[in-house]
């Protein structure tokens, strides 16, 4: 039996007051006009020194021959408290459940999941979560004073047998700009394969932070997990007609 866990996570930037007038500085160099400043803003989202995890979505599967089985769609949801524990899981409209509680604690219970019976021996699949996800979640773990239970960066970057990252995959670990190694995002590289994009409902990476702010958690929830799933399939494209 093979065990793959599909891994996607969104963040937000941290709040700008947050930092002091030297950091401030520093993360507005050379931004000279208010729409730069703010673009820099919105970036901060993207490095975990900067930003904070808002979600991650974990999506485990079990195939058996021809047999797939879904064990577990979960989304770990940081709802800006202190609470150690979630509260009452909350079922999903289009399936899975999502737990919120602090962002220190959902990442602990990310890490203990990694070592939990449940995934042992799991291969791990991401959409550039080699050069985003798993660094992010290393990184801002030990801000958090969490030590990861899984050296998710080990190997070389293109010689990791553990972990199938898809943006490496179909830009054959050459991504350009323009070409037949195109790097294409998640949304285009699905439509073109015949998969339902995970932005087929209006939400896209770029409007979470808002969506989040708003207090909207089960909308960003669901479509983290519309991410997971999306990869997911993406991944049996690859596997069946590029994997050799």
């Amino acid at each position: 039996m093979e065990r793959f866990l599909v891994v996607d996570i969104e963040t937000s930037p941290l709040e700008w007051e947050s930092f002091d007038q030297a950091q401030q500085d520093y993360l507005l160099a050379r931004a000279t006009t208010p729409e730069e400043q703010e673009e820099r803003k919105r970036q901060m989202a993207l490095a975990p020194l900067t930003g904070f995890i808002v979600c991650i979505g974990l999506y485990l599967v079990e195939r058996e021959g021809e047999t797939v089985t879904d064990r577990k769609r979960v989304c770990l949801l940081n709802d800006r408290s202190d609470a150690d524990r979630p509260s009452e899981a909350i079922d999903l409209s289009e399936g899975g459940k999502l737990y919120m509680y602090s962002e220190r604690a959902i990442v602990r219970d990310f890490w203990s999941f990694l070592r939990s019976e449940d995934c042992r021996g799991a291969h791990f699949v991401t959409f550039n979560g080699r050069m985003f996800d798993f660094p992010f979640l290393m990184l801002r773990s030990a801000v958090l004073g969490i030590r990861p239970s899984v050296n998710l960066m080990e190997g070389a970057r293109y010689g990791n047998a553990n972990h199938t990252d898809l943006l490496d995959k179909f830009t054959f670990n050459m991504p350009q700009s323009i070409g037949a190694t195109r790097r294409y995002n998640l949304d285009f590289l699905t439509k073109a394969f015949g998969i339902t994009s995970p932005k087929s409902q209006g939400v896209h990476g770029g409007n979470v932070a808002a969506l989040y702010a708003e207090g909207q958690y089960v909308t960003v929830a669901e479509y983290c997990l519309r991410d997971v799933v999306a990869t997911w399939q993406l991944y049996q494209v690859w596997e069946r007609y590029l994997k050799f």
